[in-house]
Formats: structure tokens, C-alpha cells, sequence
């Protein structure tokens, strides 16, 4: 039984409701494992409206929250889950409010210059921006795809040659 001030629950939404939401998701989840690799994925929760009324806006809230139910910010807003662009800027969105305000810490780093990050749209595509050091000679610069930090964090070597040891 729930007291009358307790906050309603939030649950899981299924896999494929949201499609282009759940796509989005995955890439941040990409770069989440790479950059915080002992936290666990991200996944979309949903709360329904109990007051039909008092809100235009009937139905399920989406929100990106971290597996133990817990999130941070404003839902995900449902025109977004129409365009993939828009879907995967609104999700990088939510799920950086989630990890940095629950973590307590800037999310995602620039390793150069440990600085947190921003989405940043340049020629059609999302990216990681940072704003750079504070010297002018190292300015602001795009730092990787959303979804590709880690590309930069774990580089592939299919070449390299191991030391044998004697």
C-alpha cells in the first residue's frame, strides 16, 4: 500500500515502445561503459499520469534512469521520439542530467582536459563537444560521435605485436 505523499513508482518500459529512444539509449550506454565502466546501464522509465485533468499531456512520462530506478530531470519530450536526430539529443540529454546530478560528478569527461562535455550538433551528427582549456592556444574542439568515446578510450590494435618473453 502506498501513503498518500508517496511518489508513484516507476517502472521499466518495455524494449520497443520507443524505438529510435531505445537506439539512443544504446549509444549513450556505449559511452557510459566506457567512460564509468562499473555502472550499469541506462535504461528509459516510464510513470503514468494519475491526473488526467490537470495536464494536456495524458499518459506516460520517459525518463533515462540508472537500473537501480533512479533518475534525475524533466521527461523525455514526446515529440523527439519521431526524428532520430532529435531522439538521440534528447536522451544524451536526460541521461547526462541522470549520471551527473545522481553521481554527483561531471559526465562525460574530455580525457584531455577533464572537462565535462556537452551534446553539440555539427553536420548532421551528434558529437561530444568540450570547451577547451583555458590557454587560447587549446581551444574548444569536438572530441567524439555520441556513442564513439570508446573508440577513444580503447583503441583497437589488430597489428600489435606482443613481446615474448624469455
Amino acid at each position: 500500500m502506498c501513503a498518500f505523499f508517496d511518489p508513484p513508482a516507476p517502472r521499466r518500459v518495455p524494449a520497443g515502445a520507443y524505438p529510435l529512444w531505445d537506439e539512443a539509449l544504446g549509444l549513450l550506454n556505449r559511452d557510459l561503459a566506457a567512460t564509468l565502466p562499473d555502472e550499469e546501464p541506462l535504461l528509459l522509465l516510464g510513470l503514468t499520469d494519475e491526473d488526467e485533468n490537470e495536464d494536456e499531456n495524458e499518459g506516460e512520462y520517459v525518463y533515462v534512469g540508472r537500473a537501480n530506478g533512479e533518475w534525475h530531470g524533466n521527461p523525455l519530450e514526446p515529440d523527439s521520439a519521431g526524428d532520430p536526430l532529435d531522439a538521440l539529443a534528447a536522451v544524451a540529454d536526460a541521461a547526462q542530467d541522470t549520471v551527473t546530478e545522481l553521481l554527483w560528478r561531471a559526465w562525460p569527461l574530455c580525457t584531455e582536459h577533464n572537462l565535462g562535455m556537452h551534446v553539440y550538433e555539427a553536420e548532421g551528427q551528434l558529437s561530444w563537444w568540450c570547451s577547451g582549456g583555458m590557454d587560447p592556444r587549446d581551444p574548444a574542439h569536438l572530441r567524439a560521435a555520441v556513442g564513439g568515446l570508446d573508440a577513444l578510450l580503447r583503441p583497437s590494435r589488430p597489428h600489435r605485436r606482443h613481446r615474448s618473453r624469455p
